[in-house]
C-alpha cells in the first residue's frame, strides 16, 4: 500500500494507471475510521483493479462554529485498517495541497442543497461539492463510494456529476448500525455514556414513521409521517431535534400532503445532544 500527501504524486499514480487501462474506485473519507467506511472499501475491492482512499478533514465544510478543530484524527490507525482491508493507496493530502496560497474557487449544487443540511448549515454542500470535485479529478475514478447515511451529501455529489458531466460513477451503499439501530459515525466517540444510550432515539424515531408508512397506507401523508418521528425524539429529554423530515428522495423537498403513489419518501433528522450532532435516515418506497 502506497500512503502520498502531495497533488503531484497522486497524479502520477492516476497517469499510471490510466496508462494501464485500469479502472480506479475511491473512498473519499475524513478518516477517523469505522466499519461503515470499510465495507465501503470491501465494495470497491470487489469491483476496481485500483483502489484509493482518501483522508482529508475538509475545513470548507464547517462552520464558524463547527467541530473542525476538535474533529477526530487517527491517522495510523486508520492505515492500518485500509491496508488490511485491501487499499492500493492512500491519499492524504495537507490543507496547503488542497487548498493552495490564492485558492479562490467553489462549486454550488443549487436545489437539492436548499433544504435539510443545507438550511441548517450555510455553505456546507459548498465545501463537500468543491472537495469532492478536486478529489474526483486528481485520483481519476472509474466509481466513487459513499454511505447512505449521509443522504443528502450523496443526492449532491450524484447532481454534481450529473450536471458536470463527471465520467465517475457514484455508488451508494446501507447505511452500517450498531445492534440498537445507532448508525455508525465517527462523531459518535463525542457521545458520553447516557448520550450514547439516548441516541438509539434517532433509529427509533425514524423506525417509528417507517412502521406508519407499512402499516397504514392512508398515512403516507408528509405532516404525519414527521409527527411520529417527532413524538419519539420528544420523549427523549437528551434529544434536540435540529430537523425531522419527510421529503421527496429525488428533489428533497419536503412532502406537505399525500405522498404520490409509486414514489417513496426520504425520512432524515438531525438531533443534538449536548455538543454532538448526529443525522440519520431511511429510505422507503
Amino acid at each position: 500500500m502506497e500512503i502520498v500527501d502531495t497533488v503531484a504524486q497522486m497524479i502520477d499514480w492516476r497517469d499510471i494507471w490510466q496508462k494501464t487501462r485500469n479502472e480506479i474506485g475511491v473512498v473519499p473519507t475524513m478518516g477517523y475510521l469505522h466499519a461503515g467506511h470499510l465495507s465501503l472499501v470491501e465494495r470497491a475491492r470487489v469491483e476496481n483493479e485500483i483502489v484509493v482512499a482518501t483522508i482529508f478533514v475538509n475545513p470548507l465544510q464547517f462552520g464558524p462554529k463547527e467541530d473542525f478543530s476538535r474533529y477526530p484524527r487517527n491517522f495510523a490507525h486508520d492505515a492500518a485498517l485500509l491496508e488490511k482491508t485491501g487499499v492500493d493507496l492512500i491519499f492524504a493530502p495537507t490543507l496547503a495541497e488542497m487548498y493552495p496560497t490564492g485558492f479562490d474557487t467553489a462549486i454550488e449544487i443549487g436545489g437539492v442543497t436548499e433544504g435539510l443540511e443545507g438550511a441548517v448549515r450555510p455553505g456546507h454542500f459548498r465545501g463537500v461539492a468543491t472537495v469532492v470535485a478536486k478529489l474526483f479529478n486528481l485520483v481519476g475514478a472509474k466509481r466513487a463510494y459513499f454511505g447512505q447515511k449521509d443522504a443528502q451529501q450523496a443526492a449532491v455529489i450524484q447532481k454534481m456529476v450529473r450536471d458536470l458531466n463527471f465520467p465517475t460513477q457514484i455508488v451508494v451503499l446501507p447505511t452500517m448500525r450498531e445492534p440498537d439501530g445507532l448508525a455508525l459515525s465517527s462523531r459518535n466517540v463525542y457521545l458520553s455514556q447516557d448520550e450514547r444510550t439516548a441516541a438509539a432515539v434517532l433509529y427509533r424515531a425514524l423506525s417509528a414513521a417507517r412502521q406508519l408508512w407499512e402499516n397504514q397506507p392512508t398515512q403516507h401523508i408528509g405532516p404525519a409521517l414527521r409527527q411520529a418521528m417527532q413524538a419519539v425524539l420528544t420523549d427523549e429529554p437528551l434529544a434536540n431535534a435540529d430537523y425531522v423530515s419527510a421529503a421527496d428522495p429525488a428533489s428533497l423537498r419536503e412532502y406537505q400532503a399525500d405522498v404520490p403513489v409509486g414514489q417513496g419518501v426520504l425520512l432524515s433528522l438531525a438531533v443534538r445532544f449536548s455538543h454532538t450532532r448526529l443525522i440519520d435516515n431511511l429510505l422507503l418506497y
